[in-house]
């Protein structure tokens, strides 16, 4: 398995992402679990808060809980193209969770037209 460096990369704006991850991002921000989950491979694994879910039955308990206690607004801050198959996404959420702000990166593997990883951290 290849290291990924995520701190190396081209700068892309938001109307420059592959759709797969809009569409995955859109979805996520409005909490609609049956359009997110289209946007996965069927293996794929997303890491949240350092937990890791796998497959489609995983993710999508996940996608029902998460974030839903809080009320939040999420505002893009930027990009990183990677490769191909790798892009962080950059948000600032800000809400009623302790802390009130948080950045987080949204690192996607892609394969393909689908998400295969996703881990979201600070």
């Amino acid at each position: 398995m290849t290291t990924i460096d995520w701190s190396e990369g081209t700068s892309t704006s938001q109307n420059d992402l592959p759709t797969t991850i809009t569409t995955y991002l859109d979805a996520h921000v409005r909490r609609d679990v049956a359009v997110a989950i289209t946007t996965l491979t069927p293996d794929a694994a997303v890491t949240d808060e350092g937990e890791t879910y796998r497959g489609h039955d995983e993710i999508l308990d996940w996608l029902g809980r998460a974030g839903s206690e809080f009320t939040y607004t999420t505002e893009f801050i930027g990009a990183t193209t990677i490769d191909a198959s790798h892009v962080d996404v950059l948000h600032r959420i800000e809400g009623d969770f302790p802390g009130g702000v948080a950045d987080l990166h949204y690192r996607f593997t892609l394969d393909g037209d689908s998400i295969s990883r996703l881990i979201i951290e600070p």
